[in-house]
C-alpha cells in the first residue's frame, strides 16, 4: 500500500498539490492558470481524447461491468440531485453540478495515468473501458445539459452551434465515427496527438491547483454529504453491482478503483463557464483529492 501511495498516486497528485501551494504562495496567477487551463481544453484534451477512442477495441471490454458502473452514476446522481436541490436548498443548477461531483470521477486526468504506472496498459484494460465511457458519454452529458439549464432562454439552433464548437465534444465525435468506420489514422498523425495529449494531465492539474487554491477549505454541511457520497457511497455501489454475475477479477477490481477516485475536475470547470458558485464545488474536489489519497492505495 505504501510504495503504490508513493511510487504511483502521489507522483500523479503532485502536480494538483504544486499548483495550489504556488497559488496559495502568489507564485502563479489564476489569470496564468486560467490560460494553461484553456490550452490545455482546446489542444492538449482533444489530442488525448481522439487516439483513445479511435482505437478502442469495444470487443474486449466487459459490457457487463460498464453498465454497473453506469447504472450506479444514474442512482447516486439522482439522490445526490434531490438531497441538493430539495433538502440543501441549493440553486437548479448548483444542485446539478454538486450532484456531478459524486459521480463523475477524474478518470482521464487522475486514475488513467495512476492505473498505468501501477498495472501497465494490458492490466489496466477496465480502467481505459470506464474512462472511454465518461470522455464519450458522461462528459458529453453534462457539457450539453448544463449548457441548457444555464441557457434555457437560448434557441435549440443557438444551442446546437455552442455544442458543435466545443472542441473536446468534437474529438469524441471524430474518435468514435473513425472507430466506427475502421478509419486508419496516419502513423505521425497519431503520434503528433500523444505527444500533444500527454501534456493535458500534468497542465491541467497543475492549473486546477491553482485556481482551487483561492477557495477556502472550511467543510460545510453540502461539502461534507457530497464528498461522503462520492467516496463512500458511489464505490459501495459499484461494488455491490459487480457481485452479480461472473467476470474477470481485475474487472472488479479496477471498477471499484476507479469509482473510488477523486471528484472531476469538469464540475468546476463548468460552474465558472457558467456563473455558478463555486465555494461548495471547488473545495469537495479538494478535499476528495486528499482522502482519496489513501483509499486508491488500499484499493490497489
Amino acid at each position: 500500500m505504501l510504495h503504490v501511495l508513493t511510487h504511483d498516486i502521489l507522483p500523479v497528485f503532485s502536480m494538483l498539490a504544486l499548483g495550489f501551494i504556488l497559488g496559495r504562495l502568489g507564485k502563479v496567477s489564476r489569470a496564468e492558470a486560467a490560460a494553461l487551463n484553456r490550452i490545455a481544453f482546446l489542444v492538449m484534451q482533444p489530442a488525448l481524447i481522439f487516439p483513445l477512442i479511435n482505437g478502442l477495441d469495444w470487443g474486449s471490454f466487459r459490457l457487463d461491468a460498464i453498465a454497473v458502473y453506469a447504472g450506479s452514476q444514474v442512482a447516486l446522481f439522482a439522490l445526490a440531485f434531490w438531497i441538493a436541490y430539495r433538502l440543501l436548498r441549493h440553486e437548479m443548477l448548483e444542485a446539478w453540478l454538486l450532484a456531478m461531483t459524486t459521480i463523475f470521477v477524474n478518470t482521464l486526468l487522475y486514475i488513467w495515468p495512476i492505473s498505468y504506472l501501477i498495472y501497465g496498459e494490458a492490466a489496466s484494460l477496465p480502467i481505459t473501458s470506464l474512462v472511454a465511457w465518461d470522455a464519450a458519454v458522461t462528459f458529453a452529458f453534462f457539457i450539453v445539459s448544463t449548457g441548457v439549464i444555464a441557457h434555457r432562454d437560448v434557441s435549440a439552433v443557438q444551442m446546437v452551434k455552442r455544442v458543435a464548437m466545443n472542441p473536446v465534444l468534437i474529438a469524441i465525435m471524430l474518435g468514435s465515427l473513425s472507430n466506427v468506420l475502421r478509419i486508419t489514422i496516419p502513423e505521425p498523425l497519431l503520434a503528433a496527438m500523444k505527444f500533444t495529449g500527454a501534456g493535458a494531465p500534468p497542465i491541467t492539474l497543475f492549473a486546477l491547483g491553482v485556481v482551487l487554491s483561492g477557495h477556502a477549505l472550511r467543510p460545510s454541511v453540502t461539502i461534507g454529504v457530497m464528498s461522503g457520497l462520492k467516496l463512500l457511497a458511489f464505490p459501495a455501489l459499484v461494488w455491490g453491482g459487480l457481485q452479480l454475475g461472473a467476470r474477470p477479477p481485475e474487472w472488479n477490481t479496477l471498477s471499484v478503483l476507479c469509482a473510488a477516485g477523486p471528484s472531476g475536475a469538469m464540475a468546476f470547470a463548468l460552474a465558472m463557464l457558467h456563473g455558478v458558485k463555486t465555494d461548495q464545488i471547488a473545495p469537495i474536489i479538494i478535499w476528495t483529492s486528499i482522502l482519496s489519497l489513501f483509499s486508491l492505495a488500499w484499493l490497489a
